[in-house]
């Protein structure tokens, strides 16, 4: 009986400490299953997040950043521009520098479609809210102010004088700069060819332009075979 009761407890000691292993492993594997199962969500998230998602946070983030910066200089009765200008080293300066001077604000003309979106862009850059005059419009109007299928206001709004001048300095503006550009000119088929290429074409030009009044008798003279 003595050897019968030690070779019990040492098998039920074994298979308590089996019992153990097992729980623990379907912890782990009850935990594992979580954690794949959060990751499967998190990338079903970032899957379906826009693709330059990560560069809009950044912006934002940025842009926070730099709200809380100049609450902070405002408070003290800083100026934000010269705290950030102190702030920034000279090797970020110089980099930027030569990054600005790369880059070509204006592409040029590539299509109408992008040339009109530019145009929109910079007229909506310009404009400034008159918070004033919409709230005087607002009361003028009364519940016309926000019209409905059964509001007539159509042809009712009069611009203001200021308007109106912005609105013709503007097309002032536009007609100076088209006034600039240099067209294209048209093709003459008529023309004499007196070159062999496009390059050769515009430097004929130039020459002509400079030196044509000179040399005209000496053309019409090899025209004509009389030349000495």
């Amino acid at each position: 009986l003595a050897n019968v009761y030690p070779t019990e407890s040492a098998a039920s000691q074994k298979r308590e400490e089996r019992l153990r292993k097992f729980r623990e492993l379907h912890f782990k594997r009850n935990e594992a299953r979580k954690l794949n199962h959060k990751e499967v969500v998190e990338e079903d998230k970032r899957l379906k997040l826009p693709t330059n998602w990560e560069a809009k946070k950044a912006r934002l983030e940025w842009e926070l950043m730099t709200d809380e910066k100049k609450k902070e200089c405002a408070a003290k009765g800083e100026d934000y521009d010269r705290v950030k200008l102190l702030e920034i080293s000279a090797e970020d300066a110089e980099r930027w520098e030569r990054k600005k001077k790369k880059k070509n604000p204006d592409p040029g003309f590539s299509g109408y479609a992008e040339a009109q979106l530019r145009q929109y862009q910079r007229l909506t850059k310009q404009i400034k809210p008159d918070m004033d005059g919409y709230e005087r419009q607002r009361e003028q109007c009364g519940e016309d102010f926000h019209p409905t299928s059964n509001s007539l206001i159509h042809g009712t709004h009069v611009p203001s004088k200021e308007g109106i001048d912005r609105m013709v300095e503007d097309v002032e503006k536009q007609i100076e700069k088209r006034a600039k550009y240099s067209r294209r000119r048209a093709y003459n088929d008529d023309a004499d060819i007196d070159y062999i290429n496009e390059r050769n074409a515009k430097f004929n030009k130039k020459a002509e332009r400079f030196y044509g009044k000179y040399t005209a008798e000496i053309k019409q003279n090899l025209e004509r075979g009389t030349a000495v």
